[in-house]
């Protein structure tokens, strides 16, 4: 089966947007939010590049 990136419904703070990256990377959420944090004050990219992802990445679908 192929591997799909999607906004989880489980692991939701917000939008589920660190939470499906987590899963598709197979990673603990914490650590993608703590980078996403990190990029958002560091680097500046991390909300709009959140509003983005939120935007385009489809929800998971019921299963």
């Amino acid at each position: 089966m192929k591997k799909r990136l999607y906004r989880s419904r489980e692991q939701k703070m917000i939008a589920g947007v660190c939470g499906g990256i987590a899963e598709y990377l197979d990673l603990d959420p914490t650590i993608v939010r703590l980078v996403w944090v990190l990029m958002a004050f560091g680097v500046g990219v991390g909300l709009l590049a959140y509003i983005i992802a939120w935007v385009i990445m489809p929800e998971k679908p019921f299963e």
